[in-house]
């Protein structure tokens, strides 16, 4: 009976997430809610399982409160402005500078967690350049995926949070032992980008089009007054700076990571905003998406919760092992993360973490593979398939900034980033992060 539940639960969170039919934390409350009470729990102890998992998530939803809401601010002042503009013009008419060039903007852009405005930071910023220079946009759109999946293995990025919160475990301990990897990633999505310059300047990219596209990218470097008016080019030795430190701080792990961006936070109003309606204006400006992450957050407590407290999740798991050939049972980790990026396609962020990896963990544990190599696992391919995924928003965005059909993208960038994805796994075992 649990595990029928159980089953019910996740599958009806997963069609209504692919269907678009209602808000994650509408079904991370309202699902565990009702099937606690079919499954003869009293609303006493479906609020305790709740509790003891939104107990778990609590200190990562405030972690991301203050993430976003720094980024954000960092993202407002223009903290990389400065030198974007450097390389971009230092890149000049070199394909394969263009196509590097793309790759460190993305890295950098990202940095703050947000698809949406990695996206809006380097589409319209590089895209007339590559009409300019006879480059494809389709490529410019793959050196984004891969810098964008690279680098949401962030502590505060949504995959590696939501991994979190299954595990129970502070997400900046988990990024830590995502270092090495995260790092082949960044290596990877530049060698990446070098060997697709190198492509295009074999197809005749290089040579400038008519006058048209120069105009383009003058178009693409006038600001809006209001945008304009947040920048801080004479502040960016500071901004960079403080982002510096707040990094080195979480890799040495010296302070709570929640205390860092909060101090952090700090220090950057502080500084770029003299005013207190200046300040409060930026806190406003990024307190809906912060306090939506951060509720969602809370919500799939609740999920996870009920589904692991009540017994549901063993119940499940019991069911999925009597399917599982004895001899796949020990690499059944490893089959994941095989299967990692086109799943994650597939079923999209949240039905991915909260609904197939606390499964896949649960019948880990019977072939005694731990839940962390497990997530690790699931963590990699996961993450570069970010943007290529029907189900994210931002990949429609750059859709439609780039002015390129969903499935020619997917054609062009899917086999690429796949091999992105094998290269991570397969160094994630070779460093012995990931245990065979």
């Amino acid at each position: 009976m649990l595990s029928l539940i159980g089953f019910a639960m996740i599958a009806i969170m997963m069609y209504v997430l692919l269907k678009g039919k209602a808000s994650p934390l509408i079904l991370f409350i309202g699902l565990p809610a009702i099937g606690g009470l079919l499954a003869g729990f009293s609303p006493s102890q479906i609020g305790e399982f709740a509790m003891a998992g939104i107990e778990k998530t609590s200190g990562n939803a405030v972690l991301f409160i203050f993430s976003i809401t720094y980024f954000g601010v960092m993202n407002d002042v223009g903290m990389f402005d400065v030198l974007i503009d450097k390389l971009v013009k230092k890149a000049g008419n070199s394909v394969v500078a263009i196509t590097v060039v793309t790759a460190i903007i993305g890295i950098l852009g990202h940095l703050d967690g947000s698809a949406a405005s990695t996206v809006l930071i380097t589409v319209p910023a590089m895209l007339p350049i590559y009409k300019k220079l006879n480059i494809r946009p389709n490529v410019l759109l793959l050196i984004v995926a891969s810098a964008m999946g690279v680098m949401n293995l962030l502590p505060w990025g949504g995959p590696t949070v939501r991994t979190a919160v299954v595990l129970g475990m502070d997400a900046n301990i988990l990024w830590k032992k995502l270092i090495p990897i995260q790092i082949i990633g960044v290596i990877t999505t530049i060698g990446l980008a070098i060997i697709l310059g190198l492509r295009e300047s074999k197809r005749g990219a290089g040579i400038s089009s008519d006058s048209k596209d120069v105009a383009m990218s003058q178009v693409a470097a006038t600001v809006d007054e209001k945008v304009a008016a947040l920048k801080r080019p004479n502040l960016a030795w500071f901004n960079i700076l403080l982002t510096t430190i707040v990094i080195g701080i979480l890799v040495v792990d010296a302070i709570p990571a929640t205390l860092v961006f909060m101090l952090a936070l700090c220090a950057a109003l502080v500084v770029n905003f003299k005013t207190v309606k200046e300040q409060e204006g930026r806190i406003k400006a990024h307190a809906a998406s912060a306090l939506l992450v951060s509720a969602t957050m809370l919500a799939s407590g609740v999920f996870v919760g009920v589904l692991n407290d009540s017994g549901m999740l063993t119940a499940m798991s019991e069911a999925v092992l009597g399917l599982i050939p004895a001899s796949a049972g020990p690499l059944i980790h490893l089959i994941m993360g095989v299967f990692a990026l086109p799943l994650g396609m597939i079923l999209g962020t949240d039905a991915y973490f909260y609904g197939l990896l606390p499964l896949v963990i649960k019948v880990a544990e019977t072939y005694g593979i731990t839940a962390i190599n497990v997530a690790l696992t699931m963590i990699i391919g996961k993450n570069v398939a970010l943007l290529i995924s029907p189900l994210v928003p931002p990949t429609f965005l750059a859709l439609g900034l780039a002015d390129i059909d969903i499935k020619e993208h997917i054609k062009f960038c899917f086999g690429w980033l796949y091999a992105i994805s094998l290269i991570m796994l397969v160094c994630g075992v070779i460093f012995g992060i990931i245990a065979i």
